[in-house]
């Protein structure tokens, strides 16, 4: 059997903490939850990318009034001398793109594209954020309550989804839109417009909000911290506002991200169907809808909005999909 080593000095009195000398404290520290889901979102390029597009369109949108001020921009201001008037179409190649026009001209009119396409930027995304933040409030509160309480208060909130899910919301929207295009509650013009189609989209689209909130509160209400809250006594309303919303921030953010574009696309289609924003107002649906009788003698008037669209389309997605990949504490 082997005696059992002697040790004497230093060597038999060090401390674990030796193992550590020189490391300062500051470089163990651990990471929150925040920290992590930002490392990695870093490292999806793609997101980044999608991400700064967004931010990019947001502050032109915001900023659109003072940019068009501050350079003297007119979205309706026409140039009758820059249109051939034997086709209609601007004169010059790529629908009259110049350094006065970058984007070129629209047809018939000769009003600047990229000025229209500024003005037209805050329209669309006022509308799809606010449909989307309509739309939030009401699934979250329904899904979340659904979800919790069970039983019979499922059952009803779960019909009434259907409900709404079975309306033709297209249809819908165009009778309602049309029918409320000279005046209602107080309102007129471009801000009774904005605020119908804030109404209809988000208003009729919460259930698609509310089913995904409803399920991931039926997989939370059973978890430990939970029963925990209901052992200290905690009530119904504390448990739905102080224990579950907070965990259902990921995938609402996530979802919301998503919905905009599926707004803006909305939008765009009804003023394209002529029962969304009314000429002259700039929008980028009401843009492709005129340039629907232009695009043989100047397709640059249907590629520059339809292009807007995508682009934005495109980077809340690409955003949507990074946050998810982001959140998911399941991901490597």
């Amino acid at each position: 059997m082997t005696a059992p080593i002697e040790t004497t000095g230093s060597a038999a009195e060090a401390q674990p903490e030796a193992v550590l000398t020189g490391v300062k404290q500051s470089q163990i520290e651990g990471r929150s939850l925040g920290q992590i889901a930002w490392t990695r979102f870093k490292r999806d390029k793609v997101a980044v990318a999608g991400g700064i597009v967004v931010i990019l369109l947001i502050l032109l949108a915001v900023l659109s009034k003072p940019i068009q001020a501050f350079f003297g921009l007119d979205p309706n201001e026409f140039h009758q001398d820059l249109i051939d008037p034997a086709l209609l179409a601007p004169k010059g190649d790529w629908g009259g793109m110049s350094w006065s026009h970058p984007l070129g001209v629209e047809p018939q009119y000769g009003r600047d594209i990229m000025t229209r396409i500024i003005e037209g930027s805050w329209v669309s995304l006022v509308v799809a954020v606010g449909a989307t933040l309509l739309s939030v409030v009401i699934g979250v509160f329904f899904g979340v309550v659904s979800g919790f309480y069970g039983g019979w208060v499922d059952t009803v909130i779960s019909r009434m989804m259907d409900t709404f899910l079975a309306f033709p919301l297209l249809l819908f929207a165009i009778s309602i839109s049309a029918a409320l295009q000279d005046g209602a509650f107080g309102l007129e013009g471009l801000p009774l417009r904005i605020a119908v189609l804030i109404f209809v989209i988000g208003f009729f689209s919460w259930p698609y909000m509310g089913r995904i909130v409803r399920a991931q509160t039926m997989s939370l209400r059973n978890r430990e911290f939970v029963e925990a809250a209901r052992s200290l006594g905690a009530r119904g309303p504390f448990i739905l506002f102080r224990e579950l919303l907070p965990n259902l921030v990921a995938p609402i953010l996530v979802y919301s991200t998503l919905l905009i574009p599926s707004n803006i696309l909305f939008e765009a289609g009804l003023s394209y169907l002529g029962v969304g924003i009314a000429p002259p107002q700039a929008s980028w649906g009401g843009m492709l809808t005129n340039a629907i009788d232009f695009y043989r003698n100047d397709p640059m008037y249907m590629i520059v909005p339809g292009v807007a669209i995508f682009v934005t389309v495109l980077a809340f997605n690409l955003l949507g999909d990074g946050l998810r990949d982001a959140l998911d504490p399941r991901s490597k």
